[in-house]
Order: C-alpha cells, then sequence, then structure tokens
C-alpha cells in the first residue's frame, strides 16, 4: 500500500498499511484541515484588515478595546502590590513585589471556581472573588487599614468595553462561563461592590485583559516585547499600538505616543469569510454554549482542539473506518476527547503507539484498538493540532506587519498550556511565521511569559497610581 500523502509543511503520522476507503477517508480529512501557504497569509492579511476597522470603530467583530494603559514598563519599577486573574477554571490571588532591574517575585494562591459560580448569579461570582481576597490577605498576614486600602489590578480575561484603567463592562461570557447579571456592568464596580460589602481593605486600581498582563509582565522583563498573547483554555493578543493609529479615541489625550491595545481576537472571522470551516467545526460551533460567536477562539484554543478531534473520530467511527464502527460512552460525550490526550497521543513515539492505546483502551473505554486505529487516531490529533498552530502563527503576523517591525524583530510573550505543553506547538508557530514573514521570522522571539497576567495587573495598578 502507497503511504498516504504528506500535504502539510510538518512530518505527520504515516500508516503501515491501510485500505483504499481507509486512504481515500484520511486524505480527504488531512485536505479539509490543511492550511497552505497562500491560504495562510490571506487569512493574516484579513486579521489586519479586521484589526483596522476596530481601530476605527467602535462596535466591530475584532474589538480592539483599548486599555487606557498608556506607560511601558522599563524593567526599573518597584513596589508590592496585589493582583486578582480571573480565567478559565482557576481564579488566581498574587501578591507581586517588584525588585527593579527586571526581577520580581511573587506570593500567591488558586482557587477553584465551580461551574454553579460559572452559571449562577454575577454577584455570587463576585463575592466568592471577594471571599479569596479575604481569605489570601488572612492566610498570608497581609495587612492594612479603611484609610490606606491595598492597591489591586484585576486580571478579567473576558470581553469588556473598557472606558477607563479601572472601568470597563463585561461585553458577553466566553469559556463556558454564563453568570446572569453580569454583561452590560461594570465588573470593576462589581467587584468593588463585594469587596466593600465584606469590609475587605482592598482597592481595583486597575481592570486589565490577561494578554494586556501578559504583554506588560514580558515588558518588564524584555524591553523588545511588542505583543502579549494567550495561547491556553482560550486565546488572545494585546499589543503596544500608536495612539495616533486609535481613531475611535477622538476625544482621549495623552502625553504618550502608545497604547496597549487588547485585540479580542478569538471573535475574528465571525461572519466565516476566511476560516476553513471544516463540518467538524460547525458541529462543534452548533453544540456550543456561543454558537456563531468566538469563531478564531474555536479553531485554536485547548478548551475545543479534543472536541474537534473527538467529532473527526466519531465520523470515521460511523464509516466504520475506525474502531470496528464501535464507538464508547465516555467518546460519546461531549468534550470527554480532551485536548490534554491529543497533547500525549501526538507526543507518544512508540512502535505500537502504547500510550495512545492506554488512553483509548483505558481512558475512553474502548473495547479495542488496533495499530491502524491508532495511527489514525494520531494523525486526526496531528491535524487538529497542526491547523490550531497555523492560524495562530496568522493573528501573529498580522500584529507584526501592523506595528511593521518585520526588519528590526521583537519579543512576544506567550502564556498557557497550549504554548507550554502541546508537542511542536512553538515550532509549527515558528515554521507558518517564516511562511508569512520570510527570513525576518528569524528576528521573531517566542518566548514562555509565566505568571504574566498576575504580575501584568500588578504593573497595571502601579502605573494607574
Amino acid at each position: 500500500m502507497t503511504p498516504i500523502p504528506l500535504t502539510f509543511t510538518d512530518k505527520l503520522q504515516e500508516f503501515n498499511d491501510c485500505s483504499e476507503s481507509h486512504k481515500s477517508a484520511i486524505d480527504e480529512i488531512t485536505k479539509e484541515f490543511e492550511i497552505n501557504t497562500d491560504k495562510l497569509k490571506k487569512i493574516s492579511e484579513h486579521f489586519r484588515n479586521e484589526m483596522n476597522k476596530g481601530l476605527e470603530k467602535h462596535g466591530q467583530t475584532v474589538a480592539m478595546v483599548p486599555s487606557y494603559v498608556t506607560g511601558i514598563p522599563t524593567g526599573k519599577e518597584v513596589g508590592t502590590f496585589l493582583a486578582l486573574d480571573l480565567g478559565g477554571t482557576n481564579l488566581r490571588m498574587c501578591q507581586v513585589n517588584l525588585e527593579g532591574d527586571g526581577k520580581v517575585s511573587v506570593r500567591q494562591q488558586k482557587y477553584k471556581v465551580s461551574d454553579s459560580l460559572k452559571n449562577g448569579e454575577a454577584r455570587h461570582l463576585f463575592d466568592y472573588l471577594a471571599d479569596c481576597v479575604d481569605k489570601f490577605l488572612s492566610e498570608f498576614n497581609i495587612s492594612s487599614s479603611a484609610e490606606d486600602k491595598l492597591k489591586l489590578g484585576f486580571t478579567f480575561s473576558f470581553p469588556v468595553d473598557q472606558t477607563a484603567i479601572n472601568k470597563g463592562s463585561l461585553i458577553y461570557w466566553t469559556k463556558g462561563y454564563t453568570a446572569p447579571g453580569a454583561v452590560g456592568k461594570d465588573v470593576v464596580f462589581m467587584l468593588q461592590d463585594s469587596l466593600n460589602r465584606k469590609v475587605v481593605p482592598v482597592e481595583v486600581t486597575a481592570l486589565v485583559n490577561d494578554t494586556v498582563g501578559t504583554l506588560l509582565a514580558h515588558a518588564y522583563k524584555h524591553s523588545n516585547t511588542l505583543l502579549g498573547v494567550i495561547l491556553g483554555t482560550g486565546t488572545n493578543g494585546a499589543y503596544f499600538e500608536k495612539i495616533s493609529n486609535i481613531k475611535k479615541l477622538k476625544s482621549f489625550s495623552s502625553n504618550a505616543d502608545h497604547m496597549v491595545i487588547n485585540i479580542e481576537w478569538g471573535a475574528f472571522d465571525n461572519e466565516r469569510k476566511v476560516l476553513p470551516l471544516t463540518m467538524f467545526d460547525n458541529k462543534l460551533d452548533r453544540k456550543s454554549n456561543n454558537p456563531r460567536k468566538q469563531a478564531l477562539e474555536k479553531f485554536i484554543s485547548g478548551m475545543y482542539l479534543g472536541e474537534i478531534a473527538r467529532n473527526v473520530l466519531l465520523n470515521l467511527i460511523d464509516r466504520t473506518l475506525l474502531f470496528d464502527g464501535f464507538s464508547s460512552k465516555d467518546l460519546n460525550n461531549q468534550y470527554y476527547f480532551e485536548t490534554e490526550y491529543m497533547s500525549t497521543i501526538e507526543a507518544d513515539d512508540t512502535n505500537t503507539l502504547e500510550k495512545t492505546k492506554r488512553i483509548l483502551e483505558e481512558s475512553l473505554n474502548l473495547p479495542s484498538t488496533t495499530l491502524t486505529d491508532r495511527q489514525i487516531v494520531k494523525r486526526v490529533c496531528q491535524l487538529v493540532g497542526l491547523r490550531a498552530a497555523r492560524l495562530s502563527a496568522a493573528a501573529l503576523s498580522a500584529v507584526i506587519s501592523q506595528c511593521n517591525v518585520p526588519e528590526s524583530g521583537c519579543n512576544i510573550g506567550i502564556d498557557g498550556s497550549l504554548f507550554l505543553f502541546y508537542p511542536s506547538f512553538k515550532e509549527r508557530i515558528k515554521r507558518a511565521l517564516k511562511e508569512c514573514l520570510g527570513p525576518n521570522a528569524d528576528k521573531i522571539e517566542l518566548d514562555l511569559a509565566p505568571d504574566g497576567s498576575g504580575v501584568g495587573a500588578a504593573l497595571a495598578a502601579m502605573l494607574s497610581a
């Protein structure tokens, strides 16, 4: 049997032997997930056009939210500030000590956000945030007074319409949150109200998106930082834009030249003009809690990749091309094929794909699998993971081109589990950037930016003081 051709720029799982029907089906799926160089450039160009629309007018698909953070960290700042980071599953509370010379020390504690809090009344969620702040202060013996409140930067990783450094209304929830009573409300006011009612001596002085925080934290250590990016449960980016280019800020005056823009790129192409939608993506979107929203996020974030792969696997099962046509109760459940499984499967370099076998037969309770089954599953994971990395690169290249820095180079700080743990994700992004930017892509540094959202929120609190 002739090996299935590789149409990507990546080394994909090959097969020892398979039938013509297997070969035809896998070829077809491979082509659906392929994004060649021309398509990559087209997506990147459209992304940049959407960015400029968002800079011109409010209410655009790519919102380009002004952060009102106009200071750029120098690395010399010193002081101690609090940071509260609400992202996906966890809430993180930090005390950040800025030591100068780009050095920081952090004391932190994580708290679980239950599904009932994510989907219950928003007041209960914000009361829980205030309780966690209070608990943290007690645990670490941090004291203050009602007259001299501790300053806190609030990292809120959801789309907001921000009107000041410490004011911003929630546009809509993402990442599985639906808590009613928050959309259209000022989230800083809601948090401060909860803190005040519980008599917690803390003042919320800055509101930042997690990407804004990541950008500020990375810039504190690397002066040539252009972008802060999240590639994890969700995805987004923030960058330093010239204030003169932010046309929708007509009445804003500042002595500064630049402002941090929260791109909110998860919503890119909600209109479905350029992203390569497959029936597997459409199925995921229809059954999601936010249909026809967050289009790009559903292609490249950790919350969704496993579900896309699961949809492909079920399609092959229905065609009796996988597992002899049998599924399992676990594999039939939405979101049960986790992105973490994909990471393990992609990293499985054993001859018989034993790690893949354990996931399929022990974690997902499939009765038995053949080597060909496991090879097909690995190929599917590679296709979904590779497409996610290439689309991430399309977004990055658009921002880099927008800022006219391809020749001089820049540093990009990236946080999130996909970038940190997913096999070859960074390398795949770098290869795709080279396709978009040519040799200048070698001057783009992609660095891990751990704890960016917490340290960045503290920096924003300091810059707002």
